[in-house]
Parts: C-alpha cells; sequence; structure tokens
C-alpha cells in the first residue's frame, strides 16, 4: 500500500510539472531591448529601446529615430532579453516561432512612413522581422513597434495576420523626426 502511494506521489509530481511546462511556453518574453536598423544604401542607423530592469524600477532609454524625407530603409529589429547573463536574443526564438509572432510597425501620424513585411510565417502571414519602411514627408511624431504574440487556443493557430489576436510581449512608441 505504501509503494502505491508512494507511486501515485511521484507520477502526480510528475504531471503537475508538466503541465507547468506547457503553460511556460505560451507566456509573454521578458523583453529589456528592441533594435531597429534602418538601412538605406551605404548609411545604416541603429535605434535602440533598453530597459535593463524590465517593468518597474528605472525608467527606460528610448532613442528618438531621425530619418530622411521621402526615402527608403531596409529595416530589421532585434528582441534581447538583457536581465540575464550572457543576454538571451530572442529575435531568433521569434523567427522559429513566427507563426505565433507578429512585429507591428504604426506610424503617428500615418503620414510619417508606412511600413511593409519583407518576412512571412509557414502560414503566408507576415512576421515583421524584416522589411521596407518608406518615409513621408518632414513632419515629427510616433513609431509604435509591438510584438505581438499569438499563441495557438486549443490547438488552433489564432495568428490571422493581424493585431488582434493574443497578448504585446513588447510595446514601444519611439519619437520619430522625419527631416
Amino acid at each position: 500500500m505504501k509503494k502505491n502511494i508512494l507511486v501515485l506521489f511521484v507520477l502526480s509530481g510528475f504531471i503537475f510539472s508538466c503541465k507547468d511546462d506547457v503553460e511556460l511556453e505560451n507566456e509573454n518574453e521578458l523583453i529589456t531591448t528592441i533594435k531597429l536598423q534602418f538601412v538605406n544604401g551605404s548609411e545604416t542607423k541603429t535605434f535602440q529601446f533598453k530597459d535593463p530592469d524590465g517593468d518597474g524600477g528605472q525608467s527606460p532609454v528610448i532613442d528618438n529615430i531621425t530619418l530622411k524625407a521621402n526615402t527608403g530603409y531596409q529595416v530589421s529589429v532585434s528582441f534581447l532579453d538583457e536581465s540575464k547573463t550572457p543576454a538571451e536574443d530572442l529575435t531568433t526564438e521569434v523567427s522559429e516561432e513566427s507563426d505565433e509572432h507578429l512585429v507591428i510597425f504604426t506610424s503617428n501620424p500615418s503620414s510619417l512612413g508606412v511600413y511593409t513585411y519583407s518576412d512571412k510565417d509557414v502560414n503566408g502571414f507576415p512576421v515583421g522581422l524584416k522589411g521596407n519602411y518608406k518615409t513621408g514627408n518632414a513632419g515629427s511624431g510616433s513609431l509604435k513597434v509591438q510584438l505581438r504574440h499569438q499563441p495557438p487556443v486549443n490547438n488552433k493557430a489564432v495568428k490571422d495576420g493581424s493585431v488582434s489576436p493574443g497578448s504585446d510581449d513588447a510595446n514601444v512608441d519611439f519619437k520619430i523626426n522625419i527631416n
């Protein structure tokens, strides 16, 4: 009888630990750094959001983006968790799980620029780690960068190419100046 109770106890611990692993797989990531790289010909500009201690604590440091008016840029974005040593590059995970992630770029006002996707997931939906940004006329405002985590629900994919399903892994407003 004691052996049966011990076996049940061990099995229940294993079952509950497996359940926790499954839930952790779909949790949002801690993103402490976002790097945006804008390339136009031989000119490369990099802008960052850095919040090394995560939410709370010290305020994040957010670079102001300055780009030329009426110019096309190739854009790449990377996500890091620098609260760990060594820092963890989450861009690889976002790429590997591209069918569960979407990066959204929103200019406000919209006349500042338009982002178009150049990468797609296995289902043909945009990912947003790479794309093109075409600036508009001179002006200033904000460029919102969101990383949406859109994991399956009840083993059914929810990513449909839109912003609405899922939750934010990152949501940052950069000030942008178009000259």
